[in-house]
């Protein structure tokens, strides 16, 4: 069974900054792209960036220059590294891994809290 854990959201001021995590439980080559979502109160979820590979990420025009993925494979862990964050982006924040191919699948995390606020 494939699961992705997020953590590392929480409370912080605007213009801070905060690093999400991912952890697969299992490796994450297998997945072709995974990437982050979140679904502010009253909103869809909305996707923020994704990334195929060792390619470098695609983000919403929002988060581009703010926001950057990155990824671990040795540690099975996709980041997120978000800077400048404004109160409007106050959300739940969702990792999501998908395969395609022989096996797919599309896979989700439970999603962790940050939100940003004076």
């Amino acid at each position: 069974q494939v699961e992705l854990v997020e953590s590392g959201g929480g409370l912080v001021q605007p213009g801070g900054s905060l690093r999400l995590s991912c952890t697969a439980s299992i490796n994450i080559t297998s997945f072709f792209v995974m990437g982050w979502y979140r679904r502010a109160p009253g909103d869809v979820r909305k996707r923020v960036g994704s990334i195929i590979g060792s390619d470098h990420g695609t983000y919403l025009d929002s988060v581009k220059g703010r926001f950057t993925i990155s990824k671990d494979t040795a540690k099975n862990t996709m980041y997120l590294q978000m800077n400048n964050l404004q109160p409007e982006e106050t959300a739940v924040y969702y990792c999501n891994g998908r395969k395609v191919g022989a096996v797919t699948g599309d896979y989700w995390g439970e999603g962790t809290q940050v939100t940003v606020s004076s």
